[in-house]
């Protein structure tokens, strides 16, 4: 005997619940299958779910396509950061400043080592220190480092630093799209159970065959176990049989 499944993915759920309401108005015995609360039901939980769906989608699409040009950026502001910072360990190390004045940019005065930029948090927090930083010893009169210079650090870390928060927005609607339509998969699954106990209710004391056909035109997913198709298969070549 085969085994139903209820839908497991949200385009499954949303095929069940419109071969449902296709099936409106269907009778077996002169009784509908399926009674009209159920198709409004059935109707107004598919609105809904699709809806929700089409707008996480949209949502998740838009963070994608947002997510590849802002990976390069993240890139090109990490390593204008990371190489400003390594000229100027090399300036104090060819005695051209002092090297308290790392203090000035938060940076440790006893070592050389460049702050970890991993994360975009690291990032956005190092380049403002920098950028601070220089802007503040120029404008004391110190000579600016080149090569690159404050000007194309600020640049690169302006556009990483406006394209994180519409990527953090877009993650934002793309988490919040989400959450609804996981609130509403208990639900619209309920209604599909529902939909499939009442139709294998109706159909029941038709033959297995029979039976297994009218409710697959509603919507009800069965699924034959291994041996169970082995034997089907079995039994089909043995029909084919000619004596």
């Amino acid at each position: 005997m085969p085994y139903r499944r209820l839908p497991n993915t949200d385009l499954s759920r949303i095929a069940a619940l419109k071969h449902a309401v296709a099936m409106q108005g269907v009778k077996h015995n002169d009784q509908l299958v399926l009674s009209y609360r159920t198709i409004q039901d059935a109707s107004q939980a598919l609105s809904k779910f699709e809806k929700a769906q089409r707008l996480y989608q949209q949502s998740y699409d838009a963070q994608i396509k947002m997510s590849r040009s802002f990976k390069g950026e993240t890139q090109k502001a990490r390593l204008y950061i990371s190489h400003f910072i390594q000229v100027l360990n090399m300036a104090i190390q060819r005695g051209e400043m002092r090297k308290e004045i790392k203090s000035s940019y938060g940076l440790d005065p006893k070592s050389n080592a460049v702050p970890e930029l991993v994360s975009e948090q690291q990032i956005l927090e190092w380049g403002e220190k920098i950028i601070k930083g220089e802007e503040a010893r120029t404008r004391k009169g110190g000579a600016p480092i080149y090569n690159p210079n404050i000007a194309k650090v600020k640049v690169h870390y302006g556009i990483f630093a406006d394209h994180l928060f519409n990527m953090r927005m877009y993650r934002e609607n793309t988490a919040k799209a989400l959450e609804e339509i996981t609130q509403m998969r208990p639900n619209t699954d309920d209604i599909i159970l529902d939909i499939w106990n009442q139709v294998e209710m109706t159909y029941a004391e038709l033959p297995q065959a029979e039976k297994l056909e009218r409710c697959k035109a509603f919507g009800v997913t069965y699924y034959f176990r291994s041996s169970e198709l082995a034997k089907m298969k079995a039994e089909k070549m043995q029909n084919s049989i000619k004596f």
